[in-house]
């Protein structure tokens, strides 16, 4: 991952990092493990 424009990019990565995790979320949700 590159950090490229600064504060943008930092906001650009966590909203990815969010969306990778509440994905991944729904994805153990509907497979029924907890």
């Amino acid at each position: 991952m590159s950090y490229a424009g600064g504060c943008g990019g930092f906001f650009r990565t966590s909203t990815a990092v969010i969306l990778v995790l509440y994905i991944l979320l729904v994805i153990v949700l509907r497979s029924g493990w907890f």
